[in-house]
């Protein structure tokens, strides 16, 4: 099949679960083009091996897993999601381009050796001690290109230190002074970005950071432009209980009365969304992302995954902080929280009544719908982003072609993935 890389592991994940004699076709350009039997009598043979789609991050902030290990001793009181914040703040003082590239590089590569071909990186830390404008930019896409992985650099507008408050301190790395700087620096970064494996979108920081009329203007020119748009939303009480103060509104309120929401529109968080407003927001097609093991460990609350689902609502996954990078535990986490609040197992089912199937939508498709990307699935016209993983690893012992995907998400993990491919492209990874 010409230049056509054709492979065939013993079993391939479809629509209807785990298929053998399944062949793959990838085209140079890093497309899959055919799937089916028989393709090619040269096929590439992967004994013992099971192809999965790769996994969509949709959520990240690169720079903070250099705080892994910081900020865990408490004194009297313990502490919260605004203590952190200033470890976090002392982080960027210390922050210049080089740490910047090598953490940024450290992080993606463990998101590779963790199946994770994409990250949606949610980037506000702009700019260097210089005051040189956006200099940071182009390092986290300089490490995100040397990684390997696929990116799609959500760049956020980041306009005030709080609600009707200046910027301040470590908070001026993150600002921009006007929305004309903001796309005048988004059309830079479109003139540099590898088409191949990364791309742009657009990002409100919260509705702290960016007052509502220029946050309007912003969804606004995203949507004319075509760009996903994303932003925090009610993760803390704190910025509700700011909002409401300011607005009269708690902040997913004012988000779907002022602005006109759409599939291209995610939330990240909303842990402590009122059951009605999140009605609202999911009737209008909008996704939501939720970042498990991050609003664990900054002990943010816990969603409430039932209730979106039960409204036909898109979750797609983060590892936000990057504390731990394994998406098999933000799966895990996702379900087993909900299983602890509402005492009983299987929250986060599909029509099938597989709570493997629903998570590992949320971890594939639902992120490639957030960052709108043909990727997630092994079907022709995706991009070849794909998981190699050892059928014979020992945690994934006794599993059969019914169970593996069960065993992979709720047993398993990094050590049972081999090898990963991004657009066609094989990458070494990480032991």
């Amino acid at each position: 099949m010409n230049n056509t890389q054709v492979i065939q592991p013993d079993l391939t994940l479809t629509e209807e679960g785990f298929r053998r004699g399944v062949q793959i076709a990838i085209e140079p350009q890093g497309r899959i083009v055919a799937v089916g039997g028989n393709l090619d009598a040269a096929a590439r043979k992967l004994p013992g091996r099971a192809l999965l789609p790769g996994m969509i991050n949709a959520h990240s902030h690169a720079f903070q897993r250099a705080l892994r290990g910081h900020g865990e001793v408490f004194g009297a009181g313990g502490g919260s999601f605004w203590t952190w914040r200033e470890q976090m703040y002392d982080l960027v003082e210390r922050m210049d381009e080089q740490t910047l590239y090598d953490v940024s590089a450290r992080a993606y590569r463990e998101m590779l050796s963790a199946g994770i071909t994409t990250v949606g990186e949610f980037h506000y830390l702009h700019h260097d001690h210089s005051g040189r404008s956006f200099a940071l930019d182009e390092v986290v896409l300089r490490a995100a290109a040397d990684s390997g992985i696929r990116i799609v650099l959500l760049s956020v507008l980041y306009r005030a230190g709080g609600l009707g408050q200046p910027l301040s301190g470590p908070q001026k790395q993150f600002g921009s002074d006007s929305l004309d700087e903001y796309w005048k620096q988004l059309a830079h970064l479109k003139s540099i970005v590898d088409p191949t494996i990364q791309s742009l979108g657009v990002a409100a920081h919260s509705i702290r950071a960016v007052a509502i009329k220029e946050l309007q203007a912003l969804h606004e020119e995203a949507t004319r432009r075509g760009l996903i748009f994303h932003m925090h939303l009610e993760e803390q009480p704190g910025e509700i209980e700011a909002c409401l103060s300011r607005h009269g509104k708690r902040p997913m309120a004012l988000i779907c009365g002022e602005l006109s929401l759409d599939a291209g529109f995610t939330a990240v968080h909303c842990t402590h969304t009122a059951k009605e407003e999140m009605e609202t927001f999911l009737a209008a097609g909008a996704n939501v992302c939720i970042c498990p093991l991050t609003e664990a460990n900054l002990g943010d609350g816990i969603p409430d995954i039932g209730g979106i689902l039960e409204n036909g609502g898109t979750i797609c996954l983060g590892t936000d902080s990057n504390a731990r990078i394994s998406f098999t535990e933000e799966m895990r986490w996702l379900e087993y929280t909900q299983r602890l609040m509402r005492q009983r197992r299987g929250v986060c089912v599909d029509t099938r009544g597989s709570c493997a199937g629903k998570l590992w939508e949320m971890a594939t498709i639902n992120g490639a719908r957030a960052l709108g990307l043909r990727a997630g699935a092994i079907q022709p016209g995706h991009v070849a982003d794909l998981v190699v993983v050892d059928i014979e690893a020992e945690s994934l012992a006794g599993a059969t072609e019914q169970t593996l995907l069960d065993a992979f998400i709720f047993g398993s993990g990094r050590e049972a993935i081999t090898d990963v491919c991004v657009g066609g492209k094989w990458l070494e990874v990480d032991s």
